[in-house]
């Protein structure tokens, strides 16, 4: 299945994608696509509705992050080793892990906004992997029975915050608008092996990102594992996987966001996420 948001920010309602298309509400099943509606068995419940019954979604709609009360989003570092030789750094031993504060969350096509002060704005293209029973020292074997689905994630990055202005690399990933995801959540039921799939992302038209998942350090299976050693994942977290070579950081000369510029971010079978550049703004506007 493909699900999915839509709606205002802060109220959106939860859908789903019908064979032919179209979208379709799911409120009256569901109240979101979040917690234990990520439960295998309420997958199937959903799984097992007659879409044509369903509500249609008259176009054009915001289309929201394909999940709703995210408690965290876990990143992986340098999880490519083509990556890690362009930013300069050693293919690490076991994953590097931070985390992105649920605030950095948007839609995929909603706007990024460019912190202030901000000098090395940067893009990532990532798997998103979403959670669905909860993990707590799981084994490898198991380690895909506890995701729900996956979907698109940019890990927006200020590589000046991140790598110049001291500590973690928390403060450079986890500016509002850093964290657009979806535009569906797609369940692994249609992702047999999320070890397969090509990933891009285009600046103003220009291709820079190009890889495909095969190409991870560590795989989905062992991020699940070796993640829940450290920390219980909860349903409708989100595991964000790291990204293939290609970000502004990487390019010679290197090239970083400005206000004014679009991204397209893709993985196949997945969809498309697109974001303008804006100028980062206050509470009250």
């Amino acid at each position: 299945m493909k699900l999915l948001r839509y709606g205002p920010t802060g109220r959106e309602k939860p859908a789903l994608i019908d064979a032919s298309g179209t979208l379709r509400d799911l409120s009256g099943h569901v109240a979101d696509i979040a917690g234990d509606a990520l439960l295998p068995a309420s997958l199937k419940k959903i799984a097992a509705l007659d879409a044509a019954t369903l509500p249609l979604v008259e176009a054009p709609v915001r289309v929201g992050p394909c999940v709703g009360a995210v408690g965290k989003i876990v990143c992986v570092g340098l999880n490519y080793s083509d990556h890690a030789a362009e930013a300069g750094m050693a293919v690490p031993s076991e994953p590097v892990l931070f985390l992105k504060p649920s605030s950095a969350i948007i839609g995929p096509d909603d706007d990024v906004q460019i912190p202030r002060g901000a000098l090395k704005t940067d893009w990532e293209v990532e798997l998103g992997v979403v959670i669905g029973n909860p993990a707590k020292y799981v084994a490898l074997e198991q380690a895909l029975e506890h995701v729900a689905g996956y979907c698109i994630a940019n890990d927006v990055s200020e590589r000046a915050y991140q790598l110049e202005r001291g500590g973690q690399w928390d403060k450079g990933k986890g500016c509002d608008t850093f964290a657009p995801l979806g535009p569906w959540l797609v369940t692994k039921d249609e992702v047999p092996d999320p070890q397969t799939l090509d990933m891009w992302l285009e600046v103003d038209g220009q291709r820079f990102q190009h890889g495909n998942t095969r190409t991870m350090v560590f795989g989905v299976a062992h991020l699940v594992s070796y993640i829940s050693q450290f920390m219980s994942l909860q349903s409708g977290d989100v595991i964000s996987t790291g990204t293939p070579p290609g970000v502004g950081m990487g390019q010679k000369p290197p090239r970083y966001l400005t206000a004014g510029q679009s991204m397209r971010v893709g993985i196949s079978g997945l969809g498309v996420q697109q974001q303008r550049t804006v100028p980062a703004r206050g509470l009250d506007m």
